[in-house]
């Protein structure tokens, strides 16, 4: 969950993790370094996924690349460095939750991915996934 009352993109929303690159940083460097700084994650295997769009006063340019990986632990056992906590929703629960809206389609599509490739014989369904973004 994103800090309400902080000059930052989207607040007061379910979010995913991320930020914007650091002096000569690659969009690879920064979501590791996000990640790392948010939640002490060291995630190997982190990928492009997808770009979004939205638009706020703290976003430059309204562009989003969104990374995957995988993690399954304890959400609750992370420590929240910024924002107010962590948590894992099934993605039917995200219907009734405050979220933005290209984070909100970003998980829809990849669940819907998932899903398929699962049904049809590719790969199992991952337990977790943790999904981040670099602006």
């Amino acid at each position: 969950m994103r800090d309400a009352n902080k000059p930052i993109c989207d607040p007061g929303t379910w979010s995913l993790v991320g930020g914007a690159p650091e002096g000569p940083e690659t969009l690879d460097e920064a979501i590791a370094r996000e990640i790392r700084e948010e939640t002490g994650l060291i995630i190997p295997g982190l990928a492009p996924y997808a770009p979004a769009r939205t638009e706020g006063p703290h976003l430059a340019g309204g562009r989003i690349l969104v990374y995957v990986g995988h993690w399954d632990g304890d959400a609750d056992a992370l420590p929240v460095t910024e924002g107010i906590m962590f948590r894992w929703f099934d993605v039917a629960a995200m219907k009734h939750l405050t979220m933005c809206t290209w984070a909100h389609e970003m998980i829809l599509a990849h669940h819907a991915e998932q899903v398929q490739q699962a049904s049809s014989g590719d790969r199992d369904l991952p337990s977790g996934l943790d999904s981040a973004r670099a602006t």
